[in-house]
């Protein structure tokens, strides 16, 4: 669960000197679903105010299943953060390797199935009867 949940709080921003009110019934609400707020591998601020009134400030939150490690770890990305005034939160997600068996059918390069394959297609389309072509069904009963 991540986002900008507008609470300032001295739990995860240094830089301010109280605690919100919001605080218990966030992490309330985040313990109901099973999530540890997580901190950012590079904690830094990640809302940058764009008026003199407001002060830079850690509003944006992720929190995460501390027993699901594929989401383990976010990062903010202060540098991406331009036209916004807010710092992009990326969790990176775990992908386990697995070998995913796969097959294509392929024509040898210079191979004569591969002249045979282009002469079939160049013949099949020049006699194509192109003159009724007056509508996109009719293009697509001829390309058919």
């Amino acid at each position: 669960m991540t986002g900008n949940f507008n609470i300032r709080d001295n739990d995860w921003d240094p830089n301010y000197p109280h605690h919100s009110v919001y605080t218990k019934d966030l992490l309330t609400l985040a313990e109901s679903l099973g999530l540890d707020l997580s901190p950012p591998i590079n904690l830094g601020l990640t809302r940058f105010a764009d008026n003199l009134r407001d002060t830079n400030s850690v509003i944006d939150l992720a929190f995460i299943n501390p027993n699901n490690s594929g989401f383990s770890q976010h990062f903010l990305h202060p540098e991406l953060c331009r036209p916004s005034d807010y710092v992009p939160l990326i969790i990176e997600v775990s992908i386990n390797k697995t070998n995913i068996d796969n097959s294509f059918w392929s024509i040898s390069k210079d191979s004569e199935e591969k002249k045979n394959f282009i002469k079939a297609i160049t013949d099949n389309t020049l006699t194509l009867d192109t003159s009724n072509i007056t509508s996109k069904e009719n293009l697509e009963v001829i390309v058919q």
